[in-house]
């Protein structure tokens, strides 16, 4: 092993303890952190993101970077330092043209805007929220200017969670769902509806943490390697493989949420968990592409979660744990979990209207960047988006356009990447499928785990070693396309709804 490559691997160490601490930061603020605290954590945050700036950019790095990939060290490389060089130095190519004074500027607007978010959706006042939403997209536009300055602003943002899609590959999938998704809805909604009716009662909010932490344990959440705490927004906080965290939020009058909130951040915390120990502790340690990550919450969420079949082992188990269901059948409670709704909010969305959700973000987002809609003007567009597509019109803000944290911690072109993942999705089901068989007799059989070994297979383990086009390409031969979603979603819910042909 090259002294180089030693006195990179010891920055990289370096690198790791500061972003540690910065996600340590991160998940106290979000979750325990008494209100006082706040200027003390945001202040200990921005000196931790500041160093962690100041060394991934510094001359050292970048000089040790280009003599790594110098022929005489590149070919001292295995494959997986080679990808990880290369990948470092693009990314640091970029972000040395950022000036120290506006990344910490930006550090500073999205600790205040995440709390201005948060009060304002407790509010239900976009008002309080507008000027931080505004200080994010123009600091996000500058940034842009350094980092990609030949590159249309909304791609580069898209790249950055995605790498390799543009907005005319998304447009091209996303009408591809469409225009085969529309109809469908229109008939399910038209169809007859399932009784609710035993949904509309108040479930013990203890009894749900319980739940959760069976389904967790159930679907493999290595509990030696994560934990769980209460946010207002669910999410999933990857500090090393062997530390992977998820949180839930709990609502006495609704039990169904938290569960899939469970299962859709347990597919985030087990991707994590599975990722190859070689590559712990290096830029390849974790999956950043986001469409391949939220293909694999997912598809527990929905692929599995959503199957009777999932529920058929543990359903007596849940209804000890959470006695409100004790009257509710396994037959009843799928059909409640594939009821297809109108609804208001993404999260709790059905997986086939979630999809309409995600297109409305998108285009919303385009607005902004591309059209240059104002910040004032973007909860009646919002609305009458929602309208459009949904029929349904939010009755206030916090239903509406606060209803998600991703804008206010500057998460642009982000959202798209939940609908790749669900399109990712149907392309995985069926190269399943062909390995292993049927899903839905593996999970009436209570195998989940050689399903998720599949996945661990085929896809954890690399990390961010394989970019999407190649995740693609290796599970499934072929480029993303929508129609296996689309047969999923057809062959499904016509038996659900009853629909004819």
């Amino acid at each position: 092993m090259s002294e180089r490559l030693d006195r990179l691997k010891e920055i990289n160490g370096k690198l790791n303890r500061l972003s540690l601490l910065s996600e340590l930061l991160y998940w106290d603020m979000r979750t325990i952190m008494p209100d006082g605290g706040f200027d003390a954590h945001s202040d200990a945050m921005d000196y931790a993101e500041t160093e962690s700036f100041r060394l991934s950019n510094s001359d050292e790095l970048f000089d040790l970077l280009k003599e790594l990939m110098e022929p005489e060290e590149w070919e001292q490389l295995d494959d997986d330092w080679k990808f990880i060089v290369k990948t470092m130095r693009e990314d640091r190519e970029r972000s040395r043209r950022i000036p120290e004074e506006v990344f910490r500027r930006a550090v500073a607007i999205s600790t205040a805007s995440e709390r201005a978010w948060e009060e304002a959706k407790q509010a239900s006042d976009f008002a309080i929220f507008a000027p931080h939403l505004e200080k994010q997209i123009e600091i996000t536009k500058e940034i842009k200017s350094y980092t990609h300055p030949d590159m249309e602003i909304y791609d580069s943002l898209l790249d950055d969670y995605e790498k390799g899609m543009d907005s005319e590959t998304i447009d091209r999938i996303f009408t591809e769902l469409r225009e085969g998704l529309v109809p469908l809805v229109h008939r399910i909604l038209a169809a007859k509806q399932p009784d609710d009716s035993k949904f509309r009662r108040t479930f013990d909010i203890e009894a749900q943490k319980k739940v959760q932490n069976l389904l967790l344990t159930y679907i493999g959440f290595d509990w030696t390697k994560g934990t769980t705490a209460e946010s207002e927004h669910p999410f999933t906080l990857d500090l090393c493989s062997s530390d992977v965290r998820v949180t839930n939020h709990f609502r006495e009058k609704d039990v169904i949420d938290p569960m899939f909130s469970a299962i859709h951040e347990g597919g985030h915390a087990i991707f994590e968990q599975n990722v190859a120990e070689r590559l712990s502790g290096t830029p390849a340690g974790g999956c950043s592409y986001l469409g391949i990550h939220e293909s694999q919450s997912r598809f527990f969420e929905n692929i599995l979660g959503r199957n009777i079949n999932f529920w058929k082992p543990i359903y007596a188990d849940v209804q000890k744990l959470q006695p409100e269901l004790a009257d509710v059948t396994l037959e009843e409670f799928a059909r409640e979990i594939n009821h297809v709704r109108a609804s208001m909010i993404r999260t709790a969305a059905d997986e086939v209207t979630y999809c309409l959700h995600v297109i409305l973000r998108y285009e919303v987002e385009k607005a902004i960047f591309r059209e240059g809609v104002p910040v004032s003007e973007l909860p009646a567009l919002w609305n009458r988006k929602m309208e459009e597509y949904l029929g349904v019109v939010p009755a206030n803000d916090a239903e509406g356009i606060l209803q998600d944290m991703h804008w206010s911690d500057g998460s642009f072109g982000y959202f798209p990447t939940y609908l790749l993942g669900s399109i990712y999705d149907g392309m995985f089901l069926e190269a399943m499928e062909a390995d292993l068989g049927s899903v839905d007799t593996l999970l009436a059989e209570g195998r989940i785990g050689e399903i998720r070994a599949w996945l661990s297979e085929k896809i954890h383990q690399y990390g961010n070693l394989r970019r999407p086009k190649e995740v693609l390409l290796a599970v499934c031969g072929k480029e993303a396309t929508a129609e296996p979603l689309l047969r999923y979603f057809r062959n499904k819910y016509a038996a659900y709804y009853d629909l004819a042909d």
